[in-house]
């Protein structure tokens, strides 16, 4: 049965004499036990920082490549692909990203309620859009309506858009 508590020893032998260091590292961290008495602290008390949301991240990361881009660090998004080992159409869907009204962006970058809610996924057919004005509708209306309910913009006749897509 392996030690809980590995030793860790270093040694170094200098010229007036030998000298021995050993060290008990823990490798995973105890949880407390919990006493009968006590009570649970509230979950809020225990977590730790907020979670960043995902599509903050992604816009984040879609400004810092832009970035790297514009700086000459990397040649072009074939490169941003190959450094993260991702497929150079992933790397085009976060940086589509760009293509959205500034405020937008901010919304992301900055999440209040359900701003916080909104998935990369269901942005990808308001980013196609033109004008900001109509991402600015189609982002509204996902952000006080259930997000699942809007997943294509339509067109003024009801029919869905299909810009940006391979359909044609």
């Amino acid at each position: 049965m392996p030690n809980k508590h590995p030793v860790i020893t270093v040694t170094t032998q200098p010229e007036d004499g030998a000298v021995q260091v050993e060290v008990a590292i823990s490798l995973r961290p105890r949880r407390p036990k919990a006493s009968l008495g006590a009570q649970n602290a509230p979950v809020a008390e225990l977590a730790g920082p907020a979670r960043i949301p995902r599509i903050t991240r992604l816009m984040a990361l879609a400004i810092k490549f832009q970035e790297m881009v514009e700086r000459g660090e990397v040649r072009d998004y074939a490169d941003l692909a190959r450094l993260g080992y991702v497929t150079r159409a992933r790397i085009t869907q976060i940086m589509n990203l760009l293509m959205l009204a500034p405020d937008i962006q901010e919304q992301l970058l900055f999440p209040v309620g359900a701003t916080a809610m909104l998935r990369e996924r269901e942005l990808r057919p308001i980013v196609m859009l033109d004008l900001w004005c109509e991402q600015r509708q189609y982002v509204k209306k996902m952000t006080e309506a259930n997000p699942s309910v809007i997943t294509r913009p339509q067109l003024a006749d009801g029919q869905p858009s299909l810009r940006g897509s391979r359909a044609g």
